[in-house]
């Protein structure tokens, strides 16, 4: 099995809870879609902060500028970001999957915005190629791993996820339980 198979398996119940809690925005809703931006720019900006220690990384586009400026556009300023682990290599490797994969979804979630609201940060689609290069940079990655690292590579996916379940719960009071990964 493929390391993003992995990823996606032991992750899945924390990547359903996630998008639940974000789920209860509604982003037809101006002040919906502002909190919802919100909660992404107190996750976002550290989790793609901590996943540029991965030289591969530095190759994709931020996003954070583009959360930055949907919300100047709406009238917000950046929160304060929220506090991430420090992860080891394999952690980011689990970390960049969750960043980069969000940014699949996002792309979905832009259909549903308002059309006079900024949307640069939902649109921000891969460019072509670039999902396929990722999952390939993680499988590489994980290739010779030990299980050590490939239980560190779950870990690290699982504390985004936490980290993002963490920014929806500020904005919506959700109470979401902390998931561990599935590590069979």
């Amino acid at each position: 099995m493929s390391a993003v198979a992995r990823l996606r398996a032991a992750t899945r119940a924390s990547h359903n809870l996630v998008d639940a809690a974000f789920g209860d925005f509604v982003l037809s809703d101006r002040d919906a879609y502002r909190c919802f931006l919100v909660a992404h720019a107190r996750a976002l900006p550290p989790a793609e902060a901590a996943v540029q220690r991965l030289a591969f990384a530095r190759t994709l586009p931020s996003r954070a500028p583009l959360l930055e400026c949907d919300l100047a556009d709406l009238g917000a300023p950046m929160p304060a970001p929220l506090p991430f682990a420090d992860l080891d290599e394999p952690g980011l490797w689990g970390a960049l999957y969750v960043v980069e994969g969000s940014r699949l979804g996002g792309v979905m979630l832009a259909r549903s915005v308002r059309t006079d609201v900024p949307a640069r940060y939902l649109a921000a689609a891969h460019q072509p190629g670039q999902w396929r290069a990722i999952r390939h940079a993680i499988d590489s990655a994980a290739a010779n791993g030990s299980t050590t690292w490939n239980d560190a590579m779950l870990a690290g996916a699982a504390a985004t996820f936490d980290l993002y379940a963490a920014a929806a719960r500020l904005e919506t009071d959700w109470p979401m339980p902390k998931i561990s990964p599935d590590r069979s």
